[in-house]
């Protein structure tokens, strides 16, 4: 009687634990479409905003900065839970634990970054000075958040998953991963040396660091189609 149960058992486990792995891979396919819908909106909409200007942490400020607060700690929710999908399916393969592992940096970043504020610059949110050399503990506390996901985000890009492509022959995606990785590095770099002053470097870095975080959105995606990407 027992060994009969047993089959029908662990089939049962099996398949609930595969539909856990699949729920938790979705929060990673859908933290980033969110999270920059939720921004884009709030680009559209904010009183004073300009993208050219002023960094989109900023919408973290003013009246209804809540919004993007819960934005970062949505998301950063979504890339942590995304990230032990993604351990499940890799599984021990290429990139099954520091992949997982960047994304979860990832997300704990966007989370500080959300719980911590950003101080205001530029004129925003309306009313503030336009520039200012006083930086308080919590935007101190915002940049080192921030700085600890955008290293995490350019590591796993154009490290582990490019590594991970070029293992298998995914000559395109490994490209891509390099790319985008680098292209967060480079603008990046360009935005603490011109100080945010340029308008086109302002708007390279969000342009960046969307392109790499797509990147994550696509990997969970295949991974939860259970395709070996």
């Amino acid at each position: 009687m027992a060994q009969s149960s047993e089959g029908p058992l662990a089939v049962a486990a099996q398949f609930a634990s595969e539909r856990g792995t699949r729920a938790l891979l979705t929060c990673a396919v859908v933290a980033g479409p969110l999270w920059w819908a939720a921004v884009l909106v709030q680009m559209l909409t904010r009183p004073g905003f300009d993208i050219r200007r002023h960094a989109i942490s900023l919408l973290s400020l003013g009246d209804v900065g809540w919004i993007q607060v819960v934005n970062f700690i949505v998301a950063g929710t979504l890339l942590v839970a995304g990230a032990l999908g993604m351990r499940r399916a890799l599984n021990g393969g290429r990139g099954g634990a520091s992949g997982p592992l960047l994304v979860c940096a990832f997300g704990l970043g966007l989370i500080g970054a959300g719980l911590f504020a950003p101080d205001p610059l530029n004129g925003f949110p309306p009313g503030t000075p336009s520039s200012s050399s006083q930086l308080s503990g919590h935007g101190a506390l915002h940049v080192l958040f921030s700085s600890a996901s955008f290293l995490s985000l350019i590591v796993v890009s154009s490290v582990v998953f490019a590594r991970r492509f070029a293992a298998l022959g995914q000559r395109g995606w490994t490209l891509y991963a390099v790319a985008a990785g680098v292209s967060v590095l480079v603008a990046w770099a360009a935005l603490v040396v011109t100080a945010a002053s340029s308008s086109v470097v302002n708007v390279a870095f969000p342009a960046a660091v969307a392109l790499t975080w797509a990147l994550i959105t696509v990997v969970a995606a295949q991974l939860r189609a259970g395709r070996d990407y």
